[in-house]
């Protein structure tokens, strides 16, 4: 194993970045690639406990002779964001200084571009170089894999349907209860890679993409930070690596993935219609029914008639609900998987900003 740093200048004298890597070196070049990173919303940790555990699995395949294609991982994706506090409180999720999503806004380029992506770095501020540095290093891979998690959500994925259903092996590997198979329509890190796999050559644009894969791992809520689960998550990922031929393992296969795959128009984002205290009828994990209470907002409390109720538009899956308990006009609340397509109107790309 090999542990390096890239040093990334601030934009304010005195201030640098480093980021570190962690290298493993396969003995067959005929097996995948895989570049893991974790934390790139710096408030979001499952992924960087998950990392730490898979790392002394790896060492010790290492040891063994058993790491078979080349490994990089990046356990805690970004320094800059983790460096944000206001008031107390991690702002990892956008930065401060530009108020962009760490996770948006990465380079939309052919694979054939990727030499340049570091050229010339005095033109990028830091949190663009971090970007590009990071998009550098995923298009050297096959496998590409960015942990995240929810606010309060079940284990699931965002997978672009050019990897889907191969792509079911990382699921059932994680025991996901969900797939959200999205559009590639957005400026996310993994859209990014598969970005430019689609567009491996010029005037080319690929819809099926064998043997690669490039997806966001959701790891559950951001509380989910424990040693057990951590270690759990770790042993999925190292059998998901086993059956892809990353590492040799004599462990058993994997079994069929169980849970929901839908599309992202298939999801109904509950939002609040107005103001006030959140009271929560159902739980993450729970099927609801058309017409089901969801929620209950406290708008006027104490005043008769001065709560709103809000009910399932179709029977589905609630897979992330909000931690808060004080919603704002029209903020998220819950993200429900269904059979069918919402009747909202969605924009294609992401569903939250």
């Amino acid at each position: 194993m090999d542990i390096s740093e890239i040093i990334i200048a601030g934009d304010t004298p005195g201030v640098e970045w480093r980021l570190p890597v962690f290298r493993f070196k396969g003995a067959s070049a005929a097996a995948p690639r895989t570049y893991i990173q974790a934390a790139l919303h710096a408030n979001e940790l499952p992924g960087t406990a998950l990392l730490h555990f898979l790392l002394e699995k790896l060492r010790q395949a290492d040891e063994d002779g058993a790491i078979l294609g080349d490994i990089t991982i990046v356990p805690q994706a970004n320094p800059i964001g983790a460096a944000q506090a206001h008031f107390g409180e991690l702002q990892g999720r956008f930065d401060l200084g530009s108020r962009t999503n760490f996770n948006r806004d990465f380079p939309l380029i052919s694979l054939g571009e990727r030499d340049g992506l570091l050229d010339e770095p005095d033109r990028y501020s830091a949190i663009d170089r971090l970007k590009r540095h990071l998009l550098d290093m995923a298009l050297g891979a096959e496998l590409v894999l960015d942990l995240h998690c929810d606010d309060e959500g079940l284990q699931y994925a965002y997978i672009d349907e050019a990897f889907w259903p191969e792509a079911a092996d990382l699921a059932a590997a994680l025991d996901m209860e969900a797939v959200f198979l999205s559009d590639g329509q957005s400026s996310a890190f993994e859209e990014a890679v598969a970005h430019a796999w689609k567009h491996e050559s010029e005037g080319e644009r690929r819809t099926a993409l064998p043997g690669r894969l490039s997806v966001t791992v959701e790891l559950r809520g951001t509380r989910d930070v424990y040693p057990d689960i951590a270690r759990k998550d770790s042993e999925g990922m190292f059998r998901f690596l086993a059956g892809r031929g990353v590492v040799a393992s004599t462990g058993a296969g994997l079994p069929a993935f169980a849970g929901k795959a839908v599309p992202l128009d298939n999801i109904e984002m509950i939002r609040a219609p107005e103001a006030g205290a959140i009271l929560f009828h159902r739980n993450i994990g729970d099927s609801v029914e058309a017409g089901e209470l969801l929620a209950t907002i406290l708008v006027r409390p104490g005043v008769p008639g001065g709560t709103v109720e809000i009910r399932a538009p179709q029977d589905g899956l609630i897979v992330t609900r909000v931690s808060t308990r004080l919603a704002r006009r029209r903020s998220d609340l819950m993200k429900i998987a269904c059979a069918e397509p919402s009747r909202a109107a969605r924009k294609p790309g992401a569903l939250e900003a």
